[in-house]
């Protein structure tokens, strides 16, 4: 029963999907004339075949077409499959009896999905890949701009002028490269490797640091390898220093008697004692006959002979005055006989030879006068000058080379500038009730020790004052303390840099830029007598006989040696060291020092120690003086054939 009421249900839902085909075939024909359309062409094909319009149909219609029915379905079903919506291909294929009408159309959907998806993911795959070469090239053509851009800036470092500009102009712009740059230079080109090592330039590197300043180019075949050497030999010396490695020898004079004053410039040291004797060791060349000075004969005759008072000496000068006002005057060349003397009204007080010209300072109470050779050589008094009060201290400014000499002289609480083309000489500092306790001058500005007194005292205590010499305007005042500033070395000190001693036990380096203090340094309990300082270390001096090695930058001491006297003379260069501990005492009570007893009391005479920290000096070819002796000298007994370094330096 139900088979056939589908069945039925079926055959009447067709007839009705027939009904309106066929109403939308007539009016789809009416609005377009479609028939009349296929009338007209079939009836023209047959006029051009030569056909009439009531022959028969053709062979291919015959055999499309076995009748006449099969033709009219066929084309019935190609109009019904041409034009039937969509809704009635899936009425058709509900009434054909398919469960699911819908597979084919949502395979077809899924494979044009799948078909667009995976032409959009290699789309995308290929425009990824496209971009990542695109940023591979442009990263690569960054690092490649990079390394351009670096090779340019290193080229622009160095100029290219090897080929362009003339050698000597070359040498120009090269003389302004230290040495690292230079190096770095002789690794570019051939070119210009001969231009960084080229040794003019090498030679003005040595003269600006300081080696060879009176050296010609001709004097070295490879100025490079001379500074290498320098330099070397520098950092040993350096080192030999800090560890106390060299050689120690003692000056001794033992027909002299007791030392009275020493001086010492490069490898030169004077020395003067009670007997009236001045000897002058060379430390190059021990066996010099220079050593031997000659007194002059009013004090060579006299009896009994004075005291040699004050040495001075310099590279080419050695003077030296006398108890009795007399003043000598010797080449360090040739030694023995005077080339200058003369006799001063009074005792000398102070002394002062300029460190690099030819000129002779003196002052015998408020007299002070000032000697130099003329063209000829002939000396002569360039000026005289009379103070107000008794002259303290001389020091003749270094660094006037043919310049007219100048003299700072410390009279009582002033301190005076004497310059002979002057008529009266120039006041450059005076405080009433505070005087000058020490005196020192460089090229271009003097400094002296103040002691305050009284009311002064809460202002700060003494003080050091450096004035300008050009314009005599007091340039700093540094120090605040409570003892007398006893010594005070600016012309060998480093640049900006004054180092001094004090009555308070203290050795003090200050800042002329700033005013500030760089080192203060706890150094001898009798106070300090002597210093001198340079770019790295301070050499001191105290009454209880002590000389002390500092390192200036960690403020530490490196090694003291000690002797009896206090020291009163400090001088030291590169590799060479000179102290003398000279007794306060002349004459000490219960000595006896005669001609026959030389050795009796030694403890009492003094002593000149040379200290030696060169390369050759640690050398088993180093010779002191003590085994060049012949012993045939009067005072050559005095020596120990042992060789054994002496109680006091120990």
């Amino acid at each position: 029963m139900a088979d056939d009421e589908l069945a039925a249900f079926r055959e009447r839902w067709k007839q009705e999907l027939d009904c309106k085909t066929d109403k939308r075939q007539l009016v789809h024909s009416s609005g377009s004339f479609p028939g009349r359309r296929d009338s007209q062409n079939r009836y023209f094909e047959d006029i051009r075949h030569g056909t009439g319009q009531d022959s028969g149909p053709s062979k291919s219609e015959a055999r499309s077409c076995t009748d006449e029915k099969g033709c009219d379905g066929g084309r019935q079903e190609a109009g019904e499959s041409k034009f039937e919506p969509q809704y009635v291909s899936i009425a058709s294929s509900l009434l054909d009896g398919r469960t699911s009408p819908l597979l084919d159309r949502i395979e077809e959907e899924r494979t044009r999905r799948k078909r667009r998806y995976e032409n959009m993911t290699n789309a995308c795959s290929s425009a990824l890949q496209q971009q990542q070469q695109l940023q591979k090239r442009a990263n690569k053509g960054q690092r490649l701009l990079d390394q351009l851009i670096d090779d340019l800036n290193e080229v622009n470092d160095i100029p290219f002028f090897d080929i362009d500009l003339p050698y000597e102009l070359a040498l120009k712009i090269f003389q302004h490269l230290g040495c690292t740059d230079l190096g770095r230079c002789a690794q570019v080109s051939k070119a210009w490797k001969i231009l960084a090592e080229d040794g003019v330039l090498w030679f003005n590197i040595c003269k600006r640091e300081g080696y060879h300043q009176d050296a010609s180019v001709s004097d070295s075949p490879c100025w490079k390898s001379t500074l290498r050497d320098c330099r070397n030999s520098d950092q040993t010396v350096r080192s030999n220093w800090k560890n106390r490695v060299g050689s120690i020898s003692q000056l001794q004079f033992e027909l002299g008697k007791v030392l009275c004053d020493v001086s010492s410039c490069d490898s030169f040291v004077l020395a003067g004692y009670t007997s009236g004797d001045v000897r002058l060791w060379d430390t190059l060349h021990w066996d010099s006959t220079a050593s031997y000075l000659k007194a002059n004969s009013l004090s060579a005759n006299s009896e009994p002979r004075p005291y040699v008072s004050h040495v001075q000496v310099n590279s080419t000068l050695a003077a030296a005055a006398y108890e009795d006002g007399c003043v000598d005057l010797w080449s360090t060349e040739t030694g023995g006989e005077p080339i200058h003397h003369y006799q001063s009204a009074g005792r000398i007080q102070a002394l002062a030879l300029s460190p690099d010209s030819p000129t002779l300072a003196s002052a015998a109470g408020p007299d002070v006068r000032l000697d130099q050779p003329d063209d000829r050589g002939y000396w002569r008094t360039l000026c005289q000058a009379q103070l107000p009060k008794a002259v303290n201290s001389v020091v003749l400014v270094p660094g006037r080379g043919q310049q007219c000499p100048l003299a700072a002289v410390a009279a009582g609480e002033a301190v005076y500038l004497l310059d002979p083309r002057a008529e009266e000489p120039r006041t450059l500092h005076s405080v009433y009730g505070h005087p000058v306790t020490c005196l020192d001058a460089s090229d271009s500005h003097a400094a002296l020790g103040v002691k305050s007194s009284g009311w002064a005292m809460h202002d700060g205590g003494n003080k050091i004052q450096v004035y300008c010499l050009e314009t005599s305007q007091l340039a700093v005042g540094v120090g605040n303390s409570a003892g007398d500033f006893t010594c005070i070395n600016l012309r060998d000190s480093p640049p900006h840099l004054l180092v001094c001693g004090n009555k308070d036990r203290r050795v003090r380096v200050f800042d002329l830029r700033t005013g500030s203090s760089v080192a203060s340094l706890y150094a001898h309990h009798l106070g300090v007598t002597s210093v001198q300082a340079d770019d790295w270390k301070i050499v001191s001096g105290g009454g209880e006989g002590l000389v002390c090695v500092w390192e200036m930058r960690m403020g530490a001491k490196l090694w003291e040696m000690h002797n009896r006297h206090p020291v009163r003379h400090v001088r030291f260069n590169s590799s060479t060291l000179v102290t003398a501990n000279i007794p306060d005492e002349k004459s000490p009570r219960g000595a006896c020092i005669t001609d026959d007893d030389l050795t009796a009391h030694r403890r009492h005479r003094g002593v000149v120690c040379h200290y030696d920290f060169s390369e050759d000096a640690t050398s088993q070819d180093h010779v002191l003086p003590i085994c060049r002796s012949n012993y045939a000298e009067s005072y050559g007994y005095n020596y120990n054939i042992g060789l054994v370094v002496p109680y006091d330096l120990v």
